[in-house]
């Protein structure tokens, strides 16, 4: 029986059972274990090849668990038919590295494409939510350019507008600061806090940058050969004594010494 003195519980947006999945005979993932609560942020952090991809990928339906157990929002992804899978994915909001914008369309057609797809919203209709979604992420001034005339961070800014135009209750977010300049990461970091505040959604985030991960996880992961080798919160993950955690900080630090100015330049 629960404690209806304490704190109230969580739903579960995101529960991970054992799972297990290989590509021939890479191990991939070997019986992972992770519960992302509703409305929380959670962090998947580990060196290239640690499985987090191949995480994200299961939990949006994209591939199937040799064994073990993915549900989202307490459905089992791996016994959803293709239309309940399309129903789930419409609930998700998903920003790439490579941001996936159409070259073709201007930046207002971008993110106007998921209600033209997925609604029977009137173009009026369509236009006011468009123009309101870009206004918050600081767009107004550029509905008529094409992504080849934006900075990389606006064109992030896009691909969030658009992740978020269908208000979604999942955000997940692979590598979106990759390839990015301080300022960029920044800029995008704070999208990612304002998904959160605004929409109320779940989101899971990978990304390599610490700092980043420190400043908006409520729960950060640290993947080493396939497994979570430690989760909790930020300040609890930085003391773990697990040789691929302490490796992994140990080896952000020198990268952002020997990437950091020298005083005084």
């Amino acid at each position: 029986m629960s404690d209806t003195n304490g704190p109230p519980t969580r739903t579960l947006a995101i529960e991970v059972r054992d799972l297990h999945k290989s590509f021939g005979d890479n191990q991939a993932l070997r019986g992972v274990d992770l519960v992302v609560p509703e409305g929380t942020t959670c962090v998947l952090m580990g060196i290239s090849g640690s499985g987090k991809s191949v995480l994200m990928k299961h939990i949006m339906g994209l591939l199937k668990p040799d064994r073990g157990t993915v549900l989202v929002e307490g459905q089992d992804v791996a016994k959803m038919d293709e239309a309940t899978l399309n129903q789930m994915r419409r609930k998700q909001g998903i920003l790439f590295q490579a941001n996936a914008l159409f070259d073709s369309l201007t930046v207002f057609d971008n993110v106007a494409f998921p209600l033209r797809e997925r609604t029977q919203m009137s173009e009026k209709e369509i236009e006011e939510t468009v123009n309101q979604t870009l206004a918050k992420v600081g767009l107004s001034h550029a509905t008529t350019r094409f992504p080849g005339e934006l900075s990389g961070g606006m064109q992030k800014r896009v691909g969030f507008a658009r992740a978020t135009i269908l208000k979604p209750k999942i955000l997940l977010y692979d590598d979106p600061t990759a390839g990015l300049d301080p300022l960029t990461t920044a800029a995008v970091n704070e999208i990612i806090t304002t998904g959160k505040q605004q929409l109320g959604a779940t989101s899971l985030v990978i990304t390599p940058d610490v700092a980043s991960a420190f400043g908006m996880a409520d729960t950060l992961a640290i993947m080493d050969e396939g497994l979570i080798v430690a989760v909790g919160p930020p300040d609890v993950v930085r003391e773990s004594q697990h040789p691929a955690v302490k490796a992994f900080l140990r080896n952000w630090l020198a990268r952002r010494s020997k990437n950091r100015p020298p005083q005084g330049s």
